[in-house]
């Protein structure tokens, strides 16, 4: 998401820096190439001139333009004129109220409803260990309310019972009561959607949202139908009150023109985003941190979140005692790689990282941007028998015709994983004899001994 965008305004501050001095024409005339930019990423036209505006008077002012570091003075307006589009602060979900909190999901159909109710279902249930209650209103689309059913099994989160002709209103008056009777902590409210906004789905929604009275009413948006998304969370909007906006199907909107814009427009906080199809690829959005995504300035804040979500404590302790001793074989490094792929493989990990853009090219080359490359290592070492995954010095030339053959890849592949594993392996034995403070330096800089294939 938003690399295009990225990749241009990059450029633009990229020239500025090369300047010692700035004049106010220079820095006008950097804003109109980003004007440029934001409009190619898709961003509402009214939106992009209001931004541009803004950051051109606090740009242009003396402070600025004679300062000791001018471009960094207005990269730093830009990314602060950044977050405050994007909604200046995480807004978490409010489930302030006696329980059950009721949220009701609302949204075109095909926009990822329902994966949306289950996916944010899970993330509260594993991080607020809350007591979830799913239940489907959608009664026209074919097995719609069977979908979330099994999203229920598949993420162990209750749903209400299916009645068959059973009505949006009665279903909703029934998944009510069991929320109160049963005390859960809240009740999800998966709403039909229409393949565009008509009366009657409206009415449906007005009425259902008077008899739930939900604390959240949230928009499900596809962010890749761009401008059309900002214009159907305007419309939902105005006619039922929407809280909060989930956006969707991020991890294939290179432009982010949604994303930008609809803050700006509805005046409604973005609150979550679909980053993936795995049940729990969803995130909480945090404009800050996006805004320091789009200008290259990484966002370890989430890569770390990420990371302790992800990381098994007593596996790492017991990594921790191997690397005292010295001690990592491949069974380490497939772990390892095993991490890597929870936390959205290289790719959403590279994502994260401050200045890696000016580092695509190298980075296509090795072939680490590359997340098939996992599955290629980890299918060498899943071929390896259980010797030599202890001790791969025992690989010889036989040993590794069969290793590739038995992977689908080739000597050439082997032996570069062997290579970057004999990398790592003498790391690990260098960490284990640092102190505490000369560790975590050292483990800031693993990245350069990753595997490439």
């Amino acid at each position: 998401m938003f690399n295009k965008l990225g990749d241009n305004l990059g450029k633009v501050f990229d020239r500025l820096k090369g300047k010692g001095v700035l004049s106010e024409d220079d820095v006008k005339l950097a804003m109109r190439e980003v004007r440029i930019a934001l409009l190619e990423a898709d961003v509402s036209l009214v939106v992009a001139k209001d931004f541009i505006k803004k950051v051109t008077e606090k740009a242009t002012g003396a402070e600025v333009v004679k300062s000791v570091s001018p471009a960094q003075m207005v990269i730093k307006i830009v990314q602060d004129e950044l977050t405050e589009m994007l909604g200046s602060e995480a807004s978490e979900l409010n489930l302030k109220t006696t329980p059950p909190a009721v949220i009701m999901m609302v949204g075109l159909q095909g926009s990822g409803k329902t994966t949306s109710t289950a996916k944010i279902s899970l993330s509260l249930k594993k991080k607020k260990k809350k007591k979830i209650l799913m239940a489907s209103l959608d009664v026209y689309r074919p097995a719609a309310q069977k979908q979330l059913e099994m999203l229920g099994t598949q993420t162990q989160i209750d749903t209400l019972e299916i009645v068959e002709g059973e009505k949006p209103l009665a279903i909703t008056k029934r998944a009510l009561k069991k929320g109160k009777l049963e005390a859960y902590d809240i009740v999800f409210l998966d709403t039909a959607g229409r393949l565009h906004i008509d009366d009657e789905l409206m009415h449906e929604l007005v009425e259902v949202k008077k008899l739930a009275n939900p604390i959240e009413t949230l928009l499900v948006a596809d962010s890749l139908t761009g401008q059309d998304a900002v214009n159907v969370a305007e419309n939902f909007h105005k006619k039922i009150g929407v809280s909060g906006i989930v956006l969707t199907r991020i991890d294939g909107d290179a432009r982010g023109g949604a994303a930008l814009s609809m803050k700006a427009v509805t005046g409604c906080p973005i609150k979550y985003l679909g980053i993936g199809e795995k049940i729990d690829e969803i995130e909480i959005f945090h404009p800050d941190r996006i805004a320091s995504r789009i200008l290259d300035m990484g966002d370890v804040v989430s890569l770390v979140e990420k990371a302790a979500e992800t990381v098994d404590k007593n596996e790492a302790e017991k990594l921790a005692k191997k690397m005292k001793k010295g001690k990592f074989d491949m069974n380490d490094l497939s772990k390892q790689l095993d991490n890597i792929k929870k936390m959205g493989g290289m790719g959403g990990m590279m994502g994260m990282i401050p200045g890696i853009s000016k580092m695509k090219d190298k980075i296509a080359e090795s072939g680490m941007g590359d997340d098939k490359m996992i599955l290629r290592q980890q299918a060498m070492i899943s071929s390896m028998t259980k010797q030599e995954r202890a001790d791969p010095k025992l690989l010889n030339s036989s040993r590794k015709r069969r290793i590739a053959a038995g992977s689908g890849t080739t000597i050439q592949d082997l032996n570069r994983l062997l290579k970057q594993f004999k990398q790592m392996q003498t790391m690990m034995k260098k960490v284990g004899r640092m102190d505490k403070k000369t560790m975590m330096r050292q483990m800031g800089n693993m990245g350069n001994f990753m595997p490439k294939s």
